[in-house]
C-alpha cells in the first residue's frame, strides 16, 4: 500500500484522533490481573492494541467487544491467568511484547512470544534483564534478548530496587506489572522522567503505587476491576499539529487529546518555535488521565534545541517535528536521542535519508539530528521502511512539498491511526491523500 500526496493550500476544522495506544494496551492489560469487570471506553482499535486484546484472551480472560472502542473484560485475578495453548504473536507491537513480558514474569507457566519482522530485531534484554533478577527465566533468541521468547514465570517473584539505565516506560512498566507478584516492595528509579500511565492507572485499579522523585515503588496487592475512560493520543495528534503549523492558511483543533505531562513534549517544543497553540487546562482526568481540545494554526517557525528530560516525553514525535524544523527559520537541533535507532525503523537514519530524497539537507548524529531551515521539500518518492510513524511524517511533508509525493510501504499506518488519511482529507476539504494497493 502507498500514499499519493498532493500539496494543499489550507487545512481546518475540528477533529478527534483515535484513542492512546499507550493507554489501552495498559486498560487491557491490568483489566485482565484485575478482580471483576472492567469497561474500556475509547479503546485502539489499531493492530497493535488488538494484539494486546488477543493476548489476554489467550490467557484465558472472557472479552466481549460492546460497541467501537468499547470492550468488558472479565479480569482473571492476580493468579487467574492460564498458560495459553499456543504461541502469543506480539506482531508489530513492542508495547505488547514488553509489558507482556512483565505480566508473564509473574505467572507460574510458560509463555512464548513472537512478533512480525521488526519485532524480533528489536531489543527486550532491557526488559527480560531486570525481570531475571526477580525469578522468572527467559530462553530465546541473542541469549534471551529477542523474540522469539519463552518466558518461564514465577510467584512469587523477588522483590527488587531496580536503577534503570534508561528513562523508559516500557522497561518502568514490565517491572511493576511483574511486581504485582512480588514477594515485597519493588521500585524503579530512572535517570529522567518517563511516561506515568502505568502508575496512573495502577491506582484507578486500586493498587498502591508511590513515587518519590525518579523512584516508583508498588507494593504487592490485587487489583479491582473499574472503567477506564481513554483520552485521544498526542503521538497521532501530533502528525494534525504539526501540518497545521506548516500548511499556508491553516487552523486546525484536535478535540479530547491526552495531555498527560510526561507526553506533551512536543506542544513545549512547538510553542519554543513560536507556533500558535492554544492548549487550555485540562478537563478533568477521567480514567486518571487529563484531556483538552488543542488548537494550532499556521505559524512562523524558528529554530529550537530538543535533548536531554525533554526527550523521553517526545520520542513518538520526533519524525514530524523533523518535518516541522523543515520549515523553521534557524537550526534544529535533536539530541539524546538514540533510542529511535531501535524503534520500528532506525528512525534517525530514514529521516536523514527520506527527508534528504525531499531534497532537505539533515546532519545525521549519533543520538539525533540537526536541520537548518527553512528548507524548500520537493516531491519524490519516499519510503516509510515499514515504520507507522515515518510513513505518517513523509505524508504530512508531502502536504507542504512542491509537487507529488509517493510514500511507500504504508500499511503499517493501521497499526496506530487507522483513520490518518480520512482525517487529513476531511481537514483539507479535498483529496489530499490517495491511498494506492500495491
Amino acid at each position: 500500500m502507498r500514499f499519493r500526496v498532493r500539496p494543499v493550500a489550507r487545512l481546518a476544522g475540528r477533529v478527534e484522533v483515535p484513542g492512546d495506544k499507550s493507554v489501552s494496551h495498559r486498560a487491557a492489560l491490568l483489566g485482565a490481573l484485575a478482580e471483576g469487570i472492567t469497561e474500556v471506553h475509547g479503546y485502539l482499535e489499531a493492530d497493535d492494541c488488538l494484539r494486546t486484546l488477543a493476548a489476554v484472551q489467550a490467557l484465558g480472560c472472557e472479552v466481549t467487544r460492546k460497541g467501537p472502542g468499547h470492550y468488558r473484560i472479565a479480569g482473571a485475578g492476580p493468579g487467574g491467568p492460564q498458560e495459553p495453548g499456543d504461541v502469543i504473536d506480539c506482531g508489530n507491537s513492542g508495547t505488547t511484547a514488553r509489558l507482556l513480558t512483565g505480566v508473564l514474569a509473574g505467572q507460574p507457566f510458560v509463555t512464548v512470544l513472537t512478533g512480525d519482522e521488526s519485532l524480533r530485531r528489536r531489543p527486550m534484554g532491557r526488559v527480560t534483564e531486570p525481570l531475571a533478577r526477580m525469578g522468572a527465566t527467559f530462553v530465546g533468541r541473542a541469549n534471551g534478548t529477542k523474540l522469539p521468547l519463552a518466558v518461564r514465570g514465577r510467584r512469587p517473584l523477588a522483590a527488587l530496587a531496580y536503577a534503570s539505565p534508561v528513562a523508559s516506560a516500557q522497561v518502568k512498566s514490565a517491572i511493576l506489572l511483574a511486581g504485582l507478584g512480588a514477594d515485597g516492595p519493588v521500585s524503579v528509579t530512572e535517570p529522567a522522567p518517563s511516561r506515568d500511565h502505568s502508575e496512573r492507572m495502577l491506582r484507578l485499579f486500586g493498587a498502591r503505587v508511590g513515587t518519590r522523585g525518579l523512584t516508583v515503588t508498588l507494593t504487592p496487592g490485587g487489583l479491582r476491576g473499574t472503567t477506564v475512560q481513554v483520552p485521544g493520543d498526542i503521538s497521532s495528534a501530533a502528525f494534525l499539529l504539526v501540518a497545521g503549523a506548516i500548511v499556508p492558511d491553516a487552523r486546525v483543533t484536535v478535540a479530547r487529546a491526552g495531555v498527560n505531562p510526561t507526553r506533551t513534549g512536543l506542544l513545549d517544543v512547538l510553542a519554543a518555535m513560536g507556533a500558535r497553540v492554544d492548549a487550555p487546562p485540562a478537563a478533568g482526568e477521567p480514567g486518571g488521565e487529563p484531556m483538552a481540545d488543542l488548537t494550532i494554526a499556521t505559524s512562523e517557525l524558528h529554530g529550537a534545541a530538543a535533548g536531554g528530560p525533554l526527550i523521553p516525553r517526545l520520542i513518538d514525535e520526533v519524525p514530524v517535528l523533523a518535518v516541522a524544523a523543515c520549515r523553521a527559520r534557524g537550526v534544529t537541533t535533536i539530541a539524546d536521542a538514540g533510542e529511535l535507532r531501535v524503534k520500528e525503523s532506525d528512525r534517525i537514519a530514514a529521516l536523514a535519508r527520506e527527508l534528504g530524497r525531499m531534497g532537505v539537507r539533515v546532519a545525521e548524529r549519533p543520538d539525533g539530528l540537526a536541520i537548518e531551515g527553512p528548507q524548500a521539500l520537493r516531491g519524490a518518492r519516499v519510503a516509510s521502511g515499514g515504520d507507522h510513524r515515518m510513513a505518517m511524517a513523509l505524508a504530512v511533508a508531502g502536504l507542504v512539498a512542491d509537487g507529488e509525493t509517493v510514500v511507500e510501504d504504508t500499511a503499517c499506518v493501521a497499526t496506530s491511526f487507522p483513520q490518518f488519511v480520512a482525517t487529513i482529507n476531511a481537514l483539507a476539504g479535498v483529496e489530499a491523500i490517495r491511498v494506492e494497493e500495491g
